[in-house]
């Protein structure tokens, strides 16, 4: 086999590789070690920026996302029984978010993927990269028992956190930065209608909850638990009381409870590795960084990474620009560092940390009256919160 870019992985951000470099003439091959029932099954996010929605638009996969998603003006903060609506697009000049789950992403995206007839190699085993820092790149698979060589210019490695990708990369060529966060989140899926038409962030002494949204009819909320939690510790009577437990008492009364289609415990963890590219592979999405969920950035710093490497990739094929492709982990890791600052801030204003002591805990308070008080400090928190611009590539 041999082709242009190999994308090792078909989540979202493979995916969206994978259909713009389609549609820009640029061949390429997806490969995923699950099956696509699988990667359709995983629930994530559901908060996409203005820039995702703008990428999804350019890859020609948004005509359900357009008809379906909901567009959000604002968002609530909840700290000490006081309540902050961000004006999201007042603050930024008319800039919004749109809610549509990571799910319905990826189901467009396979959908698009299909019909163009590119090639997708499900349950592709034994994925190895080699000879990366070489003009000649490929990739090897085992396949219905069959060992398979993919011979490729370029490597996109959008496999997740624990993939091959950046484990390809000789270890004593990166440094990696991470802060472990001393709590999770308890998800809880319901076909229930939204207790508010934006999505409600709050801190609570008991910890920090989240109202969130997938459609008009099904909702998604989340608690702060601590690390060694169980979800069987969980049952949903226990959930939904522990909620409106956390939520300010008008905002309760009207929480529509209902049994859970999906329930989960997701750790906490901010972590990003440098460089992101050696030779002829770049990482891309949870290969090279993870955020906490808190700033609702983990899909949408995915989709900047891919709108780094498509652009530097698609000035490589039409106009021979080479020189670019030195400069996709400096361009990418500003927009990472950023969001990654973001996700940090938004997790120590909302979250309560086992062990603080009285002067942390005024800090929390006096952060959130600063930011809060302020029109510069609401414009910082909603500029960021929708999506701070993509960097150009020169």
């Amino acid at each position: 086999m041999k082709t242009c870019v190999a994308i090792i992985g078909a989540g979202p951000s493979g995916l969206l590789l994978g259909q713009l470099l389609s549609r820009a003439g640029i061949d390429n091959v997806v490969l995923e070690r699950q099956t696509g029932e699988y990667v359709l099954g995983r629930i994530r996010a559901g908060v996409l920026e203005q820039g995702t929605v703008e990428l999804m638009r350019e890859a020609g996969v948004s005509e359900r996302l357009d008809r379906e998603g909901l567009i959000h003006e604002g968002i609530e903060l909840v700290y000490g029984g006081r309540r902050d609506r961000i004006d999201l697009k007042a603050l930024t000049g008319g800039s919004t978010v749109t809610v549509y789950g990571q799910t319905e992403v990826t189901r467009d995206l396979m959908t698009a993927r299909k019909a163009s007839g590119a090639q997708t190699v499900y349950e592709a085993a034994d994925v190895r990269l080699h000879a990366l820092d070489t003009d000649k790149p490929y990739v090897t698979f085992e396949k219905h028992g069959e060992s398979v060589r993919l011979d490729c210019d370029y490597v996109a490695g959008c496999d997740g956190f624990h993939g091959v990708s950046r484990k390809s990369i000789p270890e004593h060529l990166l440094t990696h930065y991470e802060r472990v966060y001393p709590f999770g989140w308890l998800g809880l899926l319901s076909d229930t209608p939204p207790v508010s038409e934006e999505l409600i962030y709050a801190y609570h002494a008991r910890g920090f909850a989240l109202c969130s949204q997938r459609s008009t009819t099904r909702s998604r909320y989340y608690l702060q638990v601590p690390l060694d939690e169980r979800v069987e510790a969980w049952p949903d009577d226990r959930f939904w009381k522990e909620l409106r437990t956390r939520l300010p008492e008008d905002v309760a009364a009207h929480v529509v409870t209902g049994p859970s289609i999906e329930k989960s415990i997701a750790p906490l963890r901010s972590y990003v590795v440098e460089p992101i590219q050696f030779g002829r592979l770049f990482l891309v999405g949870d290969a090279a960084h993870i955020v906490p969920p808190t700033g609702a950035k983990g899909l949408n710093l995915a989709a900047s990474d891919v709108n780094t490497l498509y652009r530097i990739l698609r000035g490589v094929y039409h106009e021979g620009r080479t020189d670019w492709l030195q400069k996709y982990s400096s361009i990418a890791l500003s927009r990472i560092w950023k969001a990654e600052r973001f996700s940090w801030f938004m997790t120590n204003l909302l979250h309560e940390f086992p062990g603080r002591d009285a002067f942390d805990r005024r800090m929390q308070q006096t952060d959130y009256a600063y930011f809060l008080d302020s029109e510069a400090g609401r414009r910082t928190i909603a500029e960021n919160y929708v999506g701070l611009p993509f960097d150009p590539i020169e």
